[in-house]
């Protein structure tokens, strides 16, 4: 069982007695779990599929078309009606003639031409759309909202809900990897100048301010030309320009306290400076470095969306938000887009200011809720 310190138990009373941090966190908690279950709630594969009395995992696993009684060897297509109709009915040859008249048979009387056919089901997940699934929705694209489609489809026929629930959880996943990426080494870069100084932070300081001048997003613009742009090479580029944020803050923490009485006391009884700067020190910084975590957080989200709004971020099949601004921004008379990624960029970025705050005044020892 995990016992927290008396400095936390008291830290985290300061967070909980934050009553708008507290329910934020508890909020963002649960719509960042709903997306990591998104597929088992927006997806175009049954969750669970039942055949001839064995059950299948269709998103889980691969199945050809001939496990159901079909023809080819490719996976199920389980939203055509065919295959619906083999699953069904248990692999009957006429669903390729009268497949809506086999299923209606079969669930009303579980016979067809008076024989009785094994009955299989299949369970849909609560959206029957990925992210990147084409829907035949029988109109023109983007189409507003609907009861097949609660918050309209885009200009490509996908669901926006699904595109949304999916975008929500990359842009949160992609935030948080970069922004603890970069927080370790730019703290461990800051610990290390305002520690020791001298020359080390002399020469730091003139790396930092040529790596700063870097104009990063012409970097970026370079990269994506010559390669092909995805998850990981985004983080890698994100954390390359992105980690000299925290340096300004830690350094200047560690340069005020590498004096204080207990740091030479510590250094007098022989510790090693990896401890006092990691232990002792660092603690110390920690408000200050958990002041600017917010705004990495939300600048991050921020540079996703914006290299996806303008064509050199993820590829245009990701389910990203940022992607969704820009149809907005090509289809104005589809409105429910822009509202759809105005409101989730919103609510995101201000469920994280709001958690990263409370975080921020549990830290500080001067602050005190009831």
């Amino acid at each position: 069982m995990l016992t927290l310190s008396p400095l936390n138990q008291r830290r985290w009373r300061n967070f909980k007695a934050n009553r708008r941090a507290f329910w934020s966190l508890m909020i963002f908690l649960v719509l960042y779990g709903i997306s990591l279950c998104a597929e088992l709630i927006a997806n175009d594969k049954p969750i669970l599929v039942q055949y001839r009395g064995a059950y299948y995992t269709p998103i889980f696993n691969f199945y050809p078309e001939t496990e159901f009684g079909g023809d080819f060897r490719t996976e199920a297509v389980y939203r055509d009606i065919e295959v619906q109709c083999l699953i069904i009915s248990g692999g009957l040859e006429a669903c390729w003639d009268e497949p809506e008249g086999v299923i209606a048979a079969v669930q009303a009387t579980g016979l067809v031409d008076g024989a009785e056919v094994v009955q299989g089901w299949l369970l849909w997940p609560l959206i029957p759309y990925s992210y990147n699934t084409v829907n035949d929705i029988g109109r023109a694209a983007p189409s507003p909202p609907d009861a097949n489609h609660w918050l309209g489809t885009d200009d490509t026929a996908r669901d926006v809900l699904a595109r949304v629930i999916y975008g929500f959880r990359l842009s949160v996943t992609f935030a948080l990897i970069v922004t603890v990426m970069a927080s370790v080494i730019g703290i461990a870069a800051g610990a290390v100048q305002g520690y020791f100084g001298g020359v080390i932070d002399l020469i730091f300081q003139r790396v930092i301010e040529i790596w700063g001048a870097t104009p990063s997003l012409y970097i970026i613009i370079i990269v994506a030309a010559i390669f092909t742009m995805d998850f990981w090479l985004l983080v890698f580029l994100m954390v390359l320009f992105g980690w000299t944020s925290l340096v300004g803050v830690v350094r200047a923490e560690f340069l005020r306290a590498r004096n204080f009485e207990y740091v030479r006391a510590a250094r007098a009884l022989g510790v090693s400076d990896r401890v006092i700067m990691f232990r002792h020190v660092l603690p110390n910084a920690m408000v200050a470095t958990l002041t600017m975590l917010p705004f990495i957080v939300t600048g991050t989200i921020g540079s996703l969306a914006a290299l996806d709004f303008l064509g050199f971020g993820l590829p245009s099949s990701a389910p990203s938000l940022g992607e969704m601004t820009l149809q907005a921004k090509n289809n104005l008379q589809a409105p429910w887009l822009a509202f759809t990624a105005f409101f989730a960029f919103a609510i995101m970025l201000s469920l994280l200011v709001f958690v990263f705050e409370g975080v921020r005044d549990a830290f500080d020892p001067r602050k005190t809720f009831r």
